[in-house]
């Protein structure tokens, strides 16, 4: 198990742990006993990619947005700078292989929220010349481009700035992350998507009846335009009850799974950004027991292969340039 966890390539595609760096709470090391994840962590857990969102909160909307999320971005740079002989920010898919060859930690910036934005799609280019390659649409409320999850009685999907966004977002090569969107506004990106996009950190509705979790219906219309899921590791999100363990997560693994077959499908722990980690995957460091779970199950390599890392790298390849 272990020699199949370090071939594989693995990815994390949602973590907000900038969010502490930005707060001078934390940094990316040394280990300590706080949040989820930092350098020894995901080296012990193997991870060759970590997605960084930058989520702007809503205390900061509208005017602080673009402010604040320059700070985060100024955290994310000194972070990187800082331990450049360990992490490398990545542009391309070839720079996230190449990190992997020069045991490095890859790192990919995300929005998560496109608060910052407004209603300027300059400021969206800019994000990408600054080193985004992915953002979500929208959080849990409303913006300009979209409802979140937490507006779904209003039936809206995406304004036609949303549309707008997508399309541009495609042309520039960063991948459209639908987690947090309203079902209306998930329907509204299939009907436009030219392109495979990405649900970074959300799981079945199937077995957890929340609002953030997709329906069968949804994942089904993600596989077939290509694209791949992130299970989260909320257990608010896993169970009805709110505690959770690695069986937990791995249930909502082989639903999806036996759904829509191994090629859509990852990992978006959203740690960091999580009050309760499931047991038995309490912070970055453990990685490797989802694999081992993985395997106990009967799956065998190449899917365990395509989960822990290779369907997202795959969809960047085909996104991102």
């Amino acid at each position: 198990m272990a020699s199949l966890h370090e071939e594989s390539f693995v990815v994390d595609a949602h973590c907000d742990t900038v969010l502490d760096w930005t707060d001078g709470r934390r940094h990316l090391t040394p280990r300590t006993g706080e949040g989820h994840i930092d350098l020894p962590r995901l080296r012990e857990g193997g991870v060759n990619l970590q997605i960084f969102a930058l989520f702007v909160a809503p205390e900061y909307h509208h005017e602080r947005s673009l402010p604040r999320l320059l700070q985060m971005l100024d955290a994310f740079y000194r972070e990187i700078e800082a331990h450049r002989d360990e992490m490398v920010l990545c542009l391309t898919t070839e720079d996230m292989r190449r990190a992997k060859r020069e045991g490095k930690v890859g790192a990919l910036l995300s929005i998560e929220g496109a608060e910052p934005m407004g209603r300027d799609l300059a400021r969206l280019r800019i994000f990408h010349r600054l080193g985004g390659r992915a953002m979500g649409l929208v959080w849990n409320g409303r913006n300009d481009l979209a409802d979140g999850v937490g507006e779904e009685g209003t039936g809206g999907g995406l304004t036609r700035l949303g549309v707008e966004t997508v399309r541009e977002m495609e042309r520039l090569g960063m991948m459209v992350d639908v987690s947090h969107l309203s079902e209306k506004g998930f329907w509204d990106v299939v009907s436009i998507a030219t392109k495979p996009f990405i649900a970074s950190h959300s799981n079945a509705r199937a077995l957890c009846d929340h609002p953030r979790n997709l329906k069968d219906e949804q994942i089904k219309a993600l596989a077939e335009r290509g694209g791949v899921m992130g299970l989260n590791f909320y257990a608010g999100f896993l169970t009805q009850g709110g505690e959770a363990t690695l069986d937990d997560v791995l249930d909502h693994a082989e639903h999806i799974l036996q759904l829509v077959g191994p090629d859509h499908l990852g990992l978006g722990s959203d740690f960091d950004g999580i009050s309760r980690a499931p047991k038995g995957l309490e912070d970055a460091s453990f990685f490797p027991r989802f694999t081992e779970g993985l395997l106990a199950r009967g799956y065998g390599e190449d899917v365990v292969k395509k989960v822990l890392g290779g369907n997202f790298l795959r969809v960047f390849g085909e996104v991102i340039h």
